[in-house]
């Protein structure tokens, strides 16, 4: 998906100065205990779900538009998992950003995983015991809340 109208307007304006940004990501878990992952287009990695939330958009409706975006898969957020804001990163092109990330747990409710948008190159349900080494510490923390019959959210304290 190309880069939204909102951040190219704020790109014109602020050029390659570090934006905030709300992130979402989304965890998506089937009736055979396995997450979707999602291959991205632009390093191979495999990946949870992930977009940015828009001007006036709700962040559970905006990580259930992404999950379908990307995977073709219609899914319902269960609960929030933690919000915590992750370090600054750069783009090729110079841009940098910092995002105030909404973690979701969701579960699928139909469509066929496939690959959706330009995003990515391929998209997989995976066991959890099998999920790629690539996955980071951090995804790898999202699938254990997930996972746990905790019912509130984690907020990073430190």
């Amino acid at each position: 998906m190309p880069t939204p109208k909102f951040i190219l307007d704020l790109r014109a304006k602020i050029g390659h100065d570090l934006l905030w940004l709300t992130g979402l990501t989304g965890v998506v878990l089937n009736d055979r205990d396995e997450v979707l992952l999602v291959q991205r287009a632009d390093n191979g990695r495999w990946s949870l779900i992930g977009g940015i939330l828009e001007p006036g958009e709700q962040p559970a409706v905006a990580v259930v538009r992404e999950i379908q975006e990307e995977t073709a898969v219609v899914a319902e957020v269960d609960r929030l998992l933690s919000v915590e804001t992750t370090p600054p990163a750069a783009y090729p092109n110079g841009d940098r950003v910092q995002f105030l990330d909404l973690c979701f747990s969701c579960h699928a409710l139909g469509g066929e995983a496939r690959v959706n948008d330009d995003e990515s190159t391929d998209v997989r349900w995976w066991a959890l015991a099998a999920l790629p080494d690539e996955l980071s510490a951090r995804e790898r923390t999202c699938i254990q809340r997930a996972l746990s019959p905790a019912d509130q959210p984690s907020y990073i304290t430190s």
